[in-house]
This record gives structure tokens, sequence and C-alpha cells, in this order.
């Protein structure tokens, strides 16, 4: 399922449809295609994983699911769901994925001040809404998407990992500064997946998910479908510190064979299991505009 920073991504690419008419549309959605002929785009916004393109009268929301992509003056093989056509040949295409008409504005609609990646952003109230559910399991906490609107199964794996929370963890028994580098390693950890997936070298920087060993113990990390959203996680049990109660914790795999020696490579890959600071940092790549092919993730 594509991830809030994939959703910024597409928002950058999609910059230039604002002010243009809709001229035709195609596509096997069952929404209403004809109300969008002759439509002027006044701009593309994105909340979370939505994708929502704002028109004069109501606006359009595209969600894309597990598997959804999208294409940009080009097309993939087999139909869209929706392909928004403009003069001169310009195209948006949208495959495998949810699109729904919103009638209402959309800042009655969405409230920005939950989505991990916008300026609106106020992480006091994501501390509010996370201790009024303490007994909420911390792999379940990060994927509410009223509390971190973007946060997603990838960015979920690799914050637990960086700031050393088990999965199954509880909201209320981590301690308030370990709360507080949750809260704020999610909106961190999204600007570093936007800038290291416009260098396309994001998954060389996964170091907990659809991994098979811990870099810090060197032991098996742990596979497991967990919490009331049955996601995967990806962790390990040794260093990972479990806080609160919590039932049927997954023991710690035994070591598969003797640490390794320190040398040069693996320090250099240990050395990115270093907690970044708390305080969100957006680098200029993360700034930048330009364009990317799509991809899921």
């Amino acid at each position: 399922m594509p991830e809030g920073p994939s959703l910024f991504i597409l928002r950058e690419q999609a910059a230039g449809f604002a002010g243009k008419t809709i001229a035709r549309v195609d596509g096997n959605t069952s929404i209403d295609k004809d109300r969008l002929v002759g439509q002027r785009i006044v701009a593309l916004r994105t909340w979370g994983k939505h994708f929502l393109i704002e028109m004069p009268e109501f606006s359009l929301r595209v969600h894309f699911l597990l598997f959804g992509s999208y294409r940009i003056n080009e097309r993939k093989e087999g139909p869209p769901r929706l392909s928004l056509q403009f003069e001169g040949g310009d195209e948006l295409n949208f495959y495998t994925c949810s699109v729904k008409y919103i009638e209402e504005p959309l800042d009655e609609v969405y409230d920005w001040h939950a989505d991990v990646m916008s300026d609106a952003w106020k992480p006091a109230l994501a501390l509010k809404r996370l201790r009024a559910a303490p007994e909420t399991l911390a792999c379940d906490a990060l994927l509410n998407q009223d509390v971190f609107a973007g946060v997603g199964n990838i960015i979920k794996n690799e914050v637990l990992y960086r700031i050393h929370v088990h999965p199954l963890s509880t909201v209320g028994g981590l301690p308030a500064a370990k709360l507080r580098e949750l809260v704020g390693q999610a909106r961190q950890y999204s600007f570093d997946f936007l800038e290291w997936k416009k260098a396309f070298v994001l998954k060389q920087h996964w170091l907990a998910h659809r991994k098979s060993e811990c870099l810090r113990c060197d032991l098996p990390l742990t596979k497991a479908t967990l919490g009331k959203t049955q996601r995967k996680s990806y962790f390990c049990g040794n260093c990972q510190a479990l806080y609160g109660h919590a039932e049927h914790v997954p023991a710690v795999p035994a070591k598969r064979r003797t640490a390794k020696a320190t040398t040069a490579t693996h320090a250099a890959k240990t050395s990115e299991v270093v907690a970044a600071p708390v305080a969100p940092k957006v680098t200029k790549a993360a700034k930048a505009t330009r364009r990317t092919p799509a991809a899921s993730g």
C-alpha cells in the first residue's frame, strides 16, 4: 500500500495539472465519469494516503488500497480505474484504486493536523490522542490514520525498530519520553522515506521491514501478524523493549551463529540504527520537486 511519502511525490508530479480543464474521462470506475468533463482542477492535495483532486464545486478522492498505482502521460497494461485526459494530450491515469466524490469542502472533511507530512501537523495533538487510548498496542497506534495519517506498515516497522520499542508494547506502558520519541520519529522517518524514495534507495535503508536479522544483536528478526490491524511486523525481541502488559509475546530466537567480528562493513550498516533526532528535519532533497517514476510503497 502506498504510504504518505509516495502520495507526497504524486502530488508534486501532478502539480502541473492545477488550473487545467478535464476534456475527456475514461476508466472502469462506477462513479459518474461525465460529471468530471469540463471541470477545472483547482488544486491537488494529499491527506495521509488519500490523493485529492479539488474542483470548484466538489473534489475527487483517490485511495490506492493495497496495489494501486498511477501513470502520468503514459499508460500501463490493463484498463485504468480512472483516466483524466486534457487538451494537448496530457493525462493522469489511476489503476487498481478506489475513487469517490467528496461533496463538502475538504477543510471540513479532513483534519490536516493529523497528517504527519503536513505543515499543519501537531505532535501535541497526536500525543493527546494516544494517551486517550492507553491499551492500544504500539503496532496499532502507528497505523491509526486519525493519529498518524500517512503512516503505513513500512514506516511502522522501521520506527519501532529505530526507537527500540516492541510492537506489542502498549501506549500506556511507554515512558513519556519514549512516547514523544515515537511521535517524533513517525514524522521524521516519513521525511527520510521521502528523501530515499526520490533517490531510488528506499529499500537499501530498511533495517527491519522484510529483513531477517537484527543488525544490533546478530539475532533472527521475528516476523508476525500482530494487533487489531493484523499487519506483518518485523522486530527483534531482544533489543526492542516490551513496555506494558501484552499476551502471547513471541520468544526471542536463539543465536544462529557466533557474533560477527566488528568490521568496517558491519559498523557502517549498524550506524544507521542509531535513532535520528526527534525534531523533524526536512532535507533539501525532501523539498525537491523533480519527477520520479510512479511506484507503490
